[in-house]
């Protein structure tokens, strides 16, 4: 039974007649009466009782129209559940990392989400790395992405991924013969990093500092290009994940070497208000991050 029967019974069941019925359905009186015959005939009973004045539901048409209001209020619900979740799905969403070195594979996660949630507005904040988990707490930014968990119950932390960080070195440095280097081999190094303060520095933070190791020298050098360019001529070392230089060409005179025996692994973390979590952008956000960082 076609939709357009049972908004006609419902109407005319709520007019009272055609006249009036007529003018809500926009349709002639003819055509009302023409469909309401035609549907008659195909159920084989009468829906209303006719009069001059008044049309007054059958018993079996008071039941079609109870079957009436139930759909046309669902379909009504339905609408207004679709109308929240379109609403829900639009948002801004402030996103930074404890590492700025980082950011060299987000603009192309972003290009993604471009595509598939245009209606999600992603700006990254670049100031003050180290203050990711304070800045989320102070609600400056939406999420960030860090490689320890923080320690507060408004904050929720999803791991998204794991990786290795290895120390890049020219071929020729000393520390070269070496298998591994443990924690005193940086003594004498020029240990290149992307910004301070060295306690957001993951090799310093989780692997120098604990066994009370400074580097002879330390050199903040913003840009990976400037980095890997001294590294080729053999004036300092630098810390990353393979996964971070994969878009940079590097030279065939550089090596990396694993951070202590085990290696130096870690764990990221998006990390968001608790309060914030199941809004639908910050949520369809989360899941695409998942996706795309574990493919």
């Amino acid at each position: 039974m076609e939709l357009k029967y049972f908004r006609l019974i419902k109407t005319i069941a709520e007019e009272g007649n055609l006249a009036n019925s007529s003018e809500r359905l926009f349709l002639t009186q003819s055509a009302l009466s023409h469909q309401l015959k035609d549907l008659e005939e195909r159920l084989g009973f009468k829906v209303f009782h006719r009069s001059r004045n008044k049309w007054e539901l059958t018993v079996e048409g008071n039941e079609l129209y109870k079957l009436a209001k139930k759909l046309f209020s669902s379909i009504d619900e339905s609408f207004k559940a679709i109308k929240h979740i379109k609403e829900g799905s639009k948002g801004s969403i402030k996103l930074s990392a404890e590492c700025q070195s980082f950011f060299h594979s987000i603009p192309s996660f972003i290009q993604k989400m471009g595509i598939l949630y245009p209606e999600i507005d992603i700006d990254i904040s670049l100031g003050a790395t180290h203050q990711t988990i304070s800045q989320v707490l102070s609600n400056d930014i939406d999420i960030a992405i860090v490689t320890s968990k923080p320690e507060s119950d408004e904050l929720s932390s999803i791991p998204v991924f794991k990786d290795e960080i290895f120390v890049l070195m020219h071929k020729e440095h000393p520390l070269n013969n070496l298998e591994y280097l443990d924690a005193g081999h940086f003594g004498d190094v020029h240990l290149l990093i992307n910004s301070f303060p060295l306690d957001g520095v993951a090799v310093y933070e989780h692997f120098l500092k604990p066994n009370n190791i400074h580097p002879i020298k330390i050199s903040d050098i913003p840009f990976t290009e400037i980095s890997l360019s001294m590294i080729t001529a053999n004036m300092g070392v630098m810390c990353a994940p393979k996964w971070q230089l994969s878009s940079f060409k590097l030279s065939k005179e550089l090596v990396f070497k694993r951070i202590g025996k085990h290696g130096l692994k870690r764990t990221h973390y998006l990390v968001v208000k608790k309060e914030n979590q199941n809004k639908k952008y910050i949520h369809d956000f989360i899941s695409s991050f998942q996706e795309d960082f574990l493919e």
